[in-house]
């Protein structure tokens, strides 16, 4: 069997430092690289960042409506990308956002997250706002799979306020973390057999991980499973002022807003004090402004890495 996204992650993690490059495919970004908006200029755009992000980065997320735009030659682009990402042993992060309900989601689950998928990658992200419930089927599949998911919980858009702030210290937010918790603790090892891994392996504060069938283990009382959750960089005056507690779930942080969005890697390590060695910092922007040139885009991903080690580790 594949061994669960969260050892996997937690490996490549200690491995690379705690960076996922975004697959951003703007057509603004397309003619900045001097490349057509089509899926010729897609997938010479897609499977350069694939390139320089080998070996150097932990995960790398395409984000899918970039993709969907340029309609069926798009989705088989992105086929491809997933392909070269697996190829070159980076995990894949398929930036979807889907939520629906029943035979919908059994059917989102499995383009994403089925092993005879040609669009299957490493773990996708959801949304919970049809009740978390709902994302039962991907969920289950992730677990049967070995591979991981991302639930939109706090996001830094103004617009996100509207539903996730909503009951202040009970949130909207702090409900689907809850949730994300349980799912995660469902998961925990009954038993102290398992070879160690870790998340910023070798350095003062990693957290020494252990693959134990679905999860990966801390030695603190939260195991890190493979559900994870998307939270913005920069919400930390949101977690403070709806009581937000994230030591308790047990699952990687997917931290967008890394780098041209306007959060520091000083800013990450203050908003996610207690969890630092849970978050998977997300830079798109920042990173693909270098290319076309791989070595340029290579050299500003070991930047990026180096800088998030230092301040997350």
């Amino acid at each position: 069997m594949r061994e669960p996204f969260g050892a996997r992650l937690a490996t490549a993690m200690a491995a690379t430092g705690p960076l996922c490059v975004g697959i951003d495919p703007h057509p603004a970004l397309l003619d900045a690289w001097g490349l057509p908006d089509d899926a010729a200029g897609l997938e010479r755009f897609s499977r350069t960042v694939v390139e320089a992000a080998a070996e150097h980065a932990a995960a790398l997320k395409p984000q899918v409506a970039l993709f969907e735009a340029h309609g069926a030659a798009g989705l088989a682009v992105l086929e491809r990308v997933l392909r070269d990402a697996a190829d070159a042993g980076v995990l894949s992060i398929a930036d979807a956002k889907r939520g629906d309900i029943g035979s919908t989601m059994a059917a989102y689950a499995r383009a994403w997250l089925a092993d005879d998928s040609p669009l299957a990658a490493d773990a996708v992200t959801l949304s919970p706002y049809l009740g978390f419930e709902s994302l039962r089927p991907a969920l289950d599949l992730a677990r049967e799979t070995g591979r991981g998911t991302f639930v939109l919980a706090l996001t830094s858009n103004p617009e996100g306020a509207a539903v996730q702030h909503v009951g202040g210290t009970r949130s909207v937010a702090g409900s689907v973390l809850d949730a994300v918790a349980r799912e995660n603790a469902t998961s925990a090892p009954h038993d102290d057999a398992a070879a160690s891994s870790h998340v910023g392996a070798g350095t003062a504060h990693g957290v020494s991980c252990a693959h134990r069938d679905e999860i990966v283990t801390s030695p603190g009382p939260t195991p890190l499973g493979s559900c994870g959750v998307v939270i913005g960089a920069t919400v930390g005056e949101a977690l403070h002022r709806l009581k937000i507690d994230l030591e308790p779930l047990g699952g990687p942080i997917l931290a967008p807003g890394y780098g041209a969005q306007g959060a520091g890697a000083e800013d990450l390590a203050a908003v996610f004090e207690h969890v630092r060695p849970a978050v998977l910092a997300n830079s798109s922007r920042g990173i693909l402004a270098h290319g076309p040139d791989v070595t340029a885009l290579r050299d500003a991903i070991r930047a990026s890495t180096d800088e998030l080690r230092a301040h997350l580790s």
